[in-house]
């Protein structure tokens, strides 16, 4: 392997470890954890969903929801929303990594919401070197996603629909020469399609809204880093999730929440090897024993995602990752949220609970999140986020108070 495809695959594990951290213990079926280009696309950049096992598809809007699912916020009560969230990322590795995320969602017309978002996520410096350990050159790898416009619209009073366009940028080299190859950044643009159904029922003596939604995210073109290398796929996803609120009564409610996800993209198949274990070439390209060839269109790969895993129904079961939780709120001031996140061993093996809590206080609300990792080894263990979100009727209140 080359030293760009090195340099490229330690920083795609060290900024994705979520999705390629596997023990090396012995399962009953074997590893084939699905790897793309930008994974931190797949982190949840805010502190609400973070204290709920990171699910976000159904939940209340606000104004991280350009994330997790633009059409929500065509039900928002606010006429706008801001937040600010902070995330340092795989600190029990490396102490310079973070992730920051910018969220502002406005009322354009009745039923239309606009929203904007940036991402940024910093893979703090690497040094480069070649083969013999001479540096090459220091680097400040990042990335950042920029949603251009997302929009939510009401179609009806239960059910809205909505799209983001997202620009993505990632820098991973700083264009240096490596083995004779210039790299360059990736770049991409992407779209997410999604939806939102929300009810006021009855259930048994409580109030209850009763939510369920869905939202293709990533929808977009391959990436690669130099003009030989060979383009990746982006993460792109498919998440649907529901939830019920409760109105136990004037002062408390109570959620409780589901979140599925799976990735649209290729599994990677069994390759046929000789008596060396070396896979066996024809005409340039391996062959396959089991699964489908991953080089395939955009469209097809979407397609393809459902039906292509070497170990078949039970492998392609395997890919989905779920997650549930519960956030409760007394007297809209204050907020306690809890929650369990899994994905199969042999997918990526990330499993933890989550705890939270949101505090509102005159103008802005604070939000923090703490995960705590059930396997000990895993890189994400102890991992904090911070969310504030300000409340522009409250700031206009003030100002005519005043």
């Amino acid at each position: 392997m080359n030293l760009f495809k090195k340099i490229t695959l330690f920083v795609f594990a060290l900024s994705s470890s979520f999705t390629s951290f596997a023990q090396t213990v012995e399962y009953s079926s074997f590893l084939n954890t699905i790897t793309t280009a930008v994974p931190f696309l797949l982190i949840g950049p805010d502190s609400r969903s973070g204290g709920m096992g990171d699910i976000g598809v159904a939940t209340s809007p606000d104004a991280s929801s350009s994330y997790w699912n633009v059409s929500k916020t065509a039900f928002m009560e606010k006429e706008k929303a801001l937040s600010i969230s902070y995330t340092p990322w795989l600190r029990s590795l490396v102490p310079d990594i973070n992730l920051a995320h910018l969220a502002y969602t406005w009322k354009f017309k009745e039923r239309i919401y606009f929203s904007h978002a940036l991402r940024y996520f910093s893979l703090g410096k690497i040094n480069f070197t070649d083969d013999t350990g001479n540096a090459i050159q220091e680097v400040n790898p990042n990335e950042l996603a920029l949603d251009l416009i997302g929009v939510g619209y009401r179609m009806s009073e239960h059910f809205s629909g909505g799209f983001n366009f997202r620009y993505i940028y990632s820098n991973l080299t700083a264009g240096a020469q490596l083995n004779g190859v210039e790299s360059k950044a990736g770049q991409a643009v992407a779209a997410d399609l999604n939806g939102m159904y929300l009810n006021k029922v009855k259930l048994g003596k409580y109030e209850t809204d009763i939510s369920f939604g869905f939202n293709i995210q990533n929808i977009g073109n391959k990436v690669s880093y130099s003009e030989s290398s060979e383009k990746n796929f982006i993460p792109m996803n498919l998440k649907l999730g529901g939830g019920i609120n409760l109105k136990l009564d004037e002062y408390n409610k109570m959620g409780f929440y589901l979140d599925v996800n799976k990735l649209l993209v290729p599994t990677p198949p069994v390759y046929k090897s000789d008596g060396s274990n070396n896979p066996i070439e024809v005409n340039g390209e391996y062959v396959i024993e089991k699964g489908m060839n991953p080089n395939v269109s955009i469209a097809q790969a979407i397609f393809q995602s459902f039906y292509d895993a070497p170990g078949g129904a039970k492998e392609e079961f395997n890919e989905i990752n779920w997650a549930i939780g519960m956030e409760y709120w007394y007297d809209k001031q204050f907020a306690i949220r809890a929650g369990y996140f899994y994905e199969n061993p042999n997918k990526g093996n990330r499993q933890h609970f989550t705890l939270g809590a949101g505090l509102k206080y005159n103008v802005f609300n604070l939000d923090f999140s703490y995960l705590i990792p059930l396997i000990q080894t895993n890189p994400l263990g102890n991992t904090l986020r911070f969310t504030m979100s300000f409340d522009f009727a409250a700031i206009t209140n003030t100002e005519e108070v005043n």
